[in-house]
């Protein structure tokens, strides 16, 4: 068995028939012999497979065990060893690989993955709605997005599943799914160990130990991971850095070999974050409708404030309030697999928590606009999945579920305003605006309640027309049920309740109880051909909903001051999606490439919408028209010697509103009376429109880069060292995405460029013991935003953050 070099698209591979170079792995693979399993520290880089006779590499993505170049589905899947070498320990990291996936986050409850630029509309958080892509760990479902955030603890494998996948998992997820797996317990005794130290005082610990507890019947494994790193913004004010990492993660997991033909595994879990963050700060800033002396210029003079930098990348900040970003997230779960001879039964049991208490700043620089905004929430999560799958190959192959999932949250938001609010966000001419005492102490408490119960029946049948052609229909049965409370307290500087019309418009009080419930049926077929035993072609057809929600961020009102009922929910989004694939690989499969075209429609697109028809100006959650992503994706892996690896994956995305004609309207356009959805950054000629609200259709979607890639190449030489057989190896991996929009409707102001991050690693590996590296990531100190946004009033002040600069360091592991 030989360890491929070649990140992502190679992975650990078995010998290939005499005379024959092994392969280069598609996106996908990891593998193992036949009835081995792998050595510590030698699972393979790009995931969950074990090698068949040959040479194969086998998959199991759909939910049983296929070759990766003939499994019909668009994959990538990284392997513990790349999670280590690249540096890619969590979701944010791994966009660097993964051309396709975006994930975007200005604390962890506001976050957001997506692929191919669906799953989450972006700078959107909204508890009552769900996400579009599924974050699965151990096959559990994890419903809140922070969770990606975490460090991942002992990690065997990532994959990342491209489209709807509603047939063959627990949850509905319409635009892809991120499935984590663990490590397994072993019955052969094992220890692992690494250490990493760098710059920005960054330290990450990780070990785990695995044997068996009675021999041949019950093993375990234990795992930990310590993350620390020193925040890479200096707040003037406060001296101290912001944005640092302060991460715990453990891990257990129980395997019970109660029969030959019946195993159960138990896992548990505890995860704990808190670091001093996330700020963001001044960008720069842009011309709005307002008038002059309401814009952020203006008003800040008038405050005598300066920031500390105008160049974001000094990297330097004022922020008067606390940040604070704790979070804690664990559970228990109990997997059992029974064979059955003609199938195996799979039942998976679990239960989690997700506790949130946060601290922002939500003015973004060092005036008390804002003073308090924190909204501490509490989750809980009970999920029942119950799965059958056929075993071997049959004429007709299946697998058939049902899954069950309840949630509950609880929120309690607190919104406090300062003495500087009046001057930012009231017209000087109105009753109150120009004195401070108007919006100073004024507070909002809002306590949020919500149920969330969702059971479906799915499965997906493989039909085997010959031994080249093949036909896999799937359906789901879906039942969605929500239930909220939203009650919102506002009081005065003095404790009252009585309002003016300014403080109202700034914190409007209000209650409402909404409900939403909604079954439908969804379904996909795919057909898959297998031209030559190297080439294999599919044709896949997907109808998929994303289910409807309701609106918990509260509501616009009318000229009463009552919400707006019409508002509280919102219906499921309806995909469209079909898509093209094509896996090859030649020269005695020492290149592998494959393809993947799509073409995605979306209708009653999940969005913040400012509707004139209700007669608000406000902008709320609702469905938003239609959009449509299309794009052309290549994963290939090359292999011109047995010591030189080199791959490359690229992907094309045309994401935009087909029909978008009530969107909040760009800065650019903001704060006036009157709108029109002409601008440098929008398509002319689209007309006037109502007060506040633009018709966006024909933009591109936000967070989406027409182009991105990952690429790079690896090369090793053998070597013996102190004793130790194994080899020197100097490894590059680099990324690219073109310009995007960091907002719902696009700006220039918020327009992040294009840019290329390159990352570089030498070091000498033993095999089975020793992994020693030093690693640059940000080789160039490339200076690029993650995510820009904007100062709430129309004020024209765009905040940013920005990416890590250069980082460089030293990781040592061991395994045993």
């Amino acid at each position: 068995m030989s360890l491929t070099l070649a990140l992502l698209l190679a992975g650990q591979i078995a010998a290939p028939p005499a005379g024959q170079e092994p392969a280069p792995v598609s996106p996908g693979v990891q593998a193992t012999a036949p009835d081995e399993a792998p050595a510590a520290g030698e699972v393979g880089r790009t995931g969950p497979a074990v090698a068949g006779p040959g040479g194969d590499i086998v998959v199991t993505a759909r939910r049983r065990a296929e070759t990766v170049q003939s499994v019909p589905i668009a994959i990538s899947v990284i392997g513990g060893t790349a999670i280590a070498e690249t540096g890619a320990y969590n979701v944010s990291r791994i966009t660097q690989l993964q051309p396709t996936l975006q994930f975007y986050s200005t604390n962890p409850r506001n976050s957001a993955a997506n692929i191919r630029g669906l799953g989450a509309p972006f700078g959107l958080t909204n508890d009552g709605i769900e996400q579009g892509v599924g974050i699965y760990v151990d096959q559990v479902y994890y419903s809140r997005i922070a969770s990606a955030t975490f460090d991942f603890t002992d990690t065997e494998r990532i994959e990342i599943l491209r489209g709807p996948q509603g047939t063959l998992y627990g949850k509905n997820t319409t635009a892809g799914a991120i499935n984590i797996t663990t490590r397994p317990p072993s019955f052969t005794p094992e220890a692992r160990v690494e250490f990493s130290g760098g710059n920005l005082d960054f330290f990450q610990g990780k070990a785990s130990i695995s044997g068996p507890l009675v021999e041949d019947r019950i093993a375990a494994r234990l795992s930990a991971s310590v993350t620390t790193r020193r925040g890479t913004i200096y707040n003037v004010r406060t001296d101290e850095y912001l944005n640092s990492q302060d991460n715990l993660g453990l891990r257990g997991q129980m395997l019970f070999r109660a029969t030959p033909d019946l195993d159960l595994t138990l896992y548990a879990d505890y995860n704990r974050q808190n670091p001093n963050c996330c700020v963001q700060y001044y960008a720069r800033t842009g011309a709005t409708q307002r008038p002059t002396i309401r814009q952020y210029a203006a008003l800040a003079a008038a405050q005598a404030y300066v920031v500390p930098s105008t160049n974001a990348f000094d990297r330097v900040t004022d922020v008067d309030t606390d940040l604070r970003a704790k979070q804690e997230l664990g559970g228990l779960s109990l997997v059992a697999n029974w064979d059955l001879g003609a199938s195996t039964l799979t039942s998976v049991t679990a239960w989690r928590f997700w506790h949130w208490d946060p601290s922002n700043d939500r003015d973004f620089i060092g005036l008390p606009i804002t003073t308090v905004s924190a909204n501490p929430s509490q989750q809980s999560q009970f999920s029942q999945e119950l799965r059958i799958g056929s075993n071997g190959t049959n004429a007709v192959d299946y697998t058939l579920g049902a899954f069950y999932f309840y949630q509950e949250i609880d929120t309690q938001g607190l919104q406090v305003q300062g003495p500087a609010a009046s001057a930012f966000l009231l017209n000087p001419t109105s009753a109150g605006g120009r004195n401070p005492a108007t919006l100073n102490g004024l507070t909002s408490r809002n306590t949020i309640g919500f149920t969330n119960t969702s059971a479906a029946l799915f499965g997906k049948l493989t039909w085997h027309a010959s031994d080249a052609f093949s036909i896999s229909p799937g359906l789901r049965v879906n039942y969605d049920k929500k239930d909220g409370s939203y009650v919102s307290v506002v009081t005065n500087g003095a404790g009252s309740t009585t309002l003016t019309s300014d403080q109202r418009g700034v914190l409007a009080p209000q209650t409402y109880e909404p409900s939403f419930d909604n079954w439908n049926v969804s379904g996909d077929i795919t057909a898959a051909w297998t031209v030559t035993p190297d080439i294999h072609a599919y044709a896949t057809y997907a109808r998929s909903y994303k289910s409807g929600g309701i609106n918990l961020s509260g509501l616009p009102l009318d000229g009463s001051n009552n919400p707006i009922l019409a508002a509280a929910t919102v219906d499921p989004e309806k995909v469209n999606h079909f898509e093209l694939g094509l896996k090859t690989q030649f020269a005695d499969r020492r290149a592998t490439v494959n393809l993947a075209a799509f073409w995605t429609e979306i209708d009653d697109y999940q969005a913040t919408v400012t509707n004139g028809q209700l007669g608000v100006l406000r902008g709320y959650l609702a469905n938003a028209g239609k959009v449509r992503t299309r794009g052309i994706e290549f994963d290939s892996a090359f292999r011109p010697t047995s010591r030189f690896n080199v791959y490359v994956n690229g992907a094309w995305t045309d994401a935009k509103y087909v029909k978008f004609v009530d969107a909040p309207c760009p800065p650019e356009l903001s704060g006036g009376t009157t709108a029109t959805a002409t601008s440098p950054a929008t398509p002319a000629g689209t007309g006037t429109v109502s007060p506040a609200a633009c018709d966006i259709s024909g933009q591109r979607l936000p967070g989406v880069s027409k182009w991105a890639f990952s690429y790079g190449a690896e090369y090793d030489l053998p070597a013996r060292v102190a004793g130790l057989d194994g080899q020197f190896y100097i490894g590059y991996d680099g990324s690219y995405r073109s310009r995007f929009s960091s907002n719902p409707s696009r700006s220039l102001y918020t327009d992040i460029n294009g840019y290329a991050l390159s990352n570089f690693r030498l070091g000498f590996k033993a095999k089975d013991s020793w992994n020693v590296f030093g690693w640059l990531r940000n080789a160039f100190d490339r200076n690029y935003y993650e995510v820009l946004a904007l100062q709430s009033g129309s004020t024209g002040l765009v905040v940013g953050q920005p990416g890590d600069p250069r980082t460089y360091g030293l990781t040592v592991s061991r395994s045993f």
